[in-house]
């Protein structure tokens, strides 16, 4: 049997397949190099610590296990998904969120934070051993936390507005 005639390679199919390899290898040589230039607004500034002062992540997840900290230690019931969860719906986990459009924006005591909680409320039910700053992550969560606590019995028997 005769073998099939394969079709033979030129000499510049060869040079345009080498050319293209080498190509694409200094591309992606080149991609990191031309990413780590672009990418300089990833790199954590002075100004934002990676963990908050008591050793938690300086993230939405420090901030709730911060919180739960304070609150087990306080007897505030509550537990992670239900904060995760009321964050979520209220701020989508921003903490310097501000509602200037509701009920209370109208009477000028607008909802602030992570949990939109208005001044008063905040102040009524502030935890002693956090920040009276209501824009602070761990501040705020505590002191919703509490007022649920009081109101609805825990954080997770809030699912909406409250």
């Amino acid at each position: 049997m005769l073998a099939a005639a394969q079709p033979r390679r030129t000499r510049t199919n060869r040079l345009v397949r080498k050319l293209a390899v080498i190509g694409t290898g200094a591309a992606v040589l080149a991609l990191p190099v031309i990413g780590a230039t672009s990418a300089s607004a990833a790199t954590p500034t002075a100004t934002t610590p990676a963990t908050t002062l008591a050793g938690y992540p300086n993230n939405l997840d420090g901030w709730i296990r911060e919180s739960l900290a304070i609150m087990h230690e306080k007897g505030i019931p509550g537990t992670y998904n239900g904060i995760y969860r009321n964050v979520i719906r209220e701020s989508s986990g921003n903490p310097a969120a501000i509602n200037l459009w509701d009920s209370n924006a109208a009477k000028g005591i607008p909802s602030k934070g992570l949990l939109q909680v208005i001044d008063p409320t905040f102040n009524a039910y502030h935890v002693a051993g956090t920040s009276f700053d209501i824009y602070d992550p761990v501040a705020n969560i505590t002191a919703a936390c509490n007022y649920a606590a009081k109101r609805y019995g825990s954080i997770d028997n809030v699912f909406g507005a409250y």
